[in-house]
């Protein structure tokens, strides 16, 4: 167990556990939150175990900062049902909250946790119930405590939470499924799964959490100036880029394509074979592109497309000015589910996405329109006349593959060298590593050239340089099938021949 950052930890230990909690209420003010607690009142928790559980969060809820500006709480329970105790807006004084809690009664029934997240999600977070509105970047917490198996699954319901934003906490007591606990909580694992062997000890939980809550007040206390996120340490704190970015020379900003005028539409396939929880996975990959992309009216321009067996545009080019609006557009996207139709979607995109009405720029102003396919699965319709038609539009096609994606089929969709416009990746778990070649080829001067002098390739440290990068390349690729491998050297030459185009043009 780690040390507590707020308060002596001996001085804690020789407490009685409510006292504890109540101790560390002074010295740790949170910054603004919105906390809710999924509490398992199942038949499994005997009464006196769940009057632990009561104590629990009433000691807990006295080491808060609450109000309507600083932490908001909400309690739900579940068993086979779910129970809104009080919403996030109902209480801001602690009184009221305990007055609740003490008159919680069990619901005795059975154990759908899966059920619990996800009314936590649509409905206790929702801003009609008190959370406050996504532009305010307040942190969603959801605690989830419980003492056995789901009897409904968990996993991909909690992972469309975490993709709204939502930090989970799942704290097992007793009989409680590891495994499940694992399936539900953010990551690191190591900090957001906690096991317990019994009721009694849960206020182990309370004073890991706490302290936790406590680190969190120095990022929201100070103006940190972070473009993407801060983290504390202790009495410090330090900026975090985006995975694929690199943080700058101020120590607060992120890199970005610096030839930012690109008019870029996503054609996202959600067809039933992808399943809810990997979309969710493909709604992040989509937003860590957006990261590493300067989006801007005068920037780049991104629209979404998503297609099943029809078409759905989920918004223009036109509509949105700043890559925070089309990363909060990306997450409210809907799974379609149902057919495989890319030839249709390609049809859409090279008739509608495009069109300036839509928001692209005009011709004459040479913006150049860059089209990125991602599917699962083979096309159950002709892609054929409409990739072809595509590129004579003069649309730049990418083509990203994963799990069962056809590579003929992707190689017909993108434009020329093949090897530097289609990726693929396994499985859905595996995509990130796709980042580095889309930026790599979406921003220029982000590939294996950024950064590189041009100097004698004979020399020492160019030797050097060239062997850590092909091997770097080599290990991101080794464990790739159908014939991947082959593919990354085949772009790893392409840009090394594009390196020494660019050596001979200088002498």
């Amino acid at each position: 167990m780690r040390g507590l950052l707020c308060w002596p930890v001996l001085l804690l230990l020789l407490q009685p556990w409510e006292t504890q909690l109540q101790l560390t209420g002074p010295r740790c003010h949170t910054g603004p939150l919105d906390l809710v607690f999924v509490i398992d009142s199942s038949r499994s928790v005997r009464p006196f175990e769940f009057e632990t559980v009561r104590q629990f969060l009433m000691g807990l809820l006295r080491g808060l900062n609450v109000g309507p500006n600083a932490t908001r709480v909400g309690v739900i329970q579940y068993s086979s049902q779910v129970q809104s105790v009080f919403p996030l807006r109902a209480f801001s004084r602690r009184e009221d909250m305990e007055r609740a809690i003490r008159d919680l009664v069990p619901l005795a029934q059975g154990t759908m946790t899966g059920l619990a997240i996800q009314y936590a999600m649509n409905v206790a977070f929702s801003v009609a119930e008190g959370a406050r509105p996504p532009e305010e970047r307040v942190p969603r917490v959801a605690v989830i405590v419980t003492d056995g198996r789901p009897q409904d699954r968990v996993a991909e319901v909690a992972a469309q939470a975490r993709a709204r934003g939502i930090e989970i906490y799942a704290v097992g007591v007793q009989r409680a499924d590891v495994g499940s606990l694992r399936a539900m909580a953010s990551p690191p694992l190591d900090e957001h799964v906690f096991l317990v062997e019994s009721f009694d000890l849960i206020q182990e939980f309370g004073l890991q959490f706490q302290s936790r809550l406590c680190v969190r007040d120095l990022c929201n206390g100070v103006d940190h100036g972070c473009e993407f996120q801060c983290v504390s340490e202790g009495l410090s704190y330090h900026c975090l880029c985006p995975e694929g970015r690199q943080l700058q020379a101020d120590g607060k900003s992120c890199n970005r394509c610096r030839e930012g005028h690109v008019d870029l539409v996503l054609l996202v396939d959600g067809s039933k074979s992808v399943r809810p929880q990997n979309f969710e996975l493909v709604k992040r990959f989509v937003n860590q592109i957006v990261d590493f992309l300067d989006v801007s009216p005068e920037g780049t321009r991104v629209g979404l497309v998503q297609f099943s067996s029809r078409v759905r545009t989920e918004f223009p080019l036109g509509r949105y000015g700043t890559a925070a609006e089309v990363k909060q557009a990306v997450l409210a996207v809907e799974y379609m589910e149902r057919g495989t139709m890319t030839g249709l979607a390609l049809r859409h995109m090279v008739e509608h996405s495009f069109s300036e009405a839509q928001g692209a720029r005009p011709r004459a102003l040479n913006v150049p329109r860059v089209g990125l396919v991602f599917t699962d699965g083979r096309s159950q319709d002709d892609i054929s006349v409409w990739a072809a038609r595509a590129k004579e539009e003069g649309i730049v096609m990418y083509a990203v593959g994963v799990g069962k994606a056809v590579e003929a089929e992707l190689r017909e969709i993108a434009s020329e060298p093949a090897e530097l416009h289609v990726s693929y990746a396994p499985d859905f778990g595996t995509m990130t590593h796709l980042l580095e070649n889309l930026r790599g080829s979406i921003c220029p001067e982000e590939g294996i050239s950024a950064g590189t002098e041009l100097r004698s390739p004979c020399e020492c440290e160019s030797l050097v340089e060239f062997q850590g990068r092909t091997l770097g390349a080599l290990e991101r690729t080794s464990a790739n099938p159908n014939g991947l491998l082959n593919r990354s050297l085949a772009q790893l030459t392409a840009r090394l021949e594009d390196l020494e185009n660019q050596l001979a043009n200088q002498k």
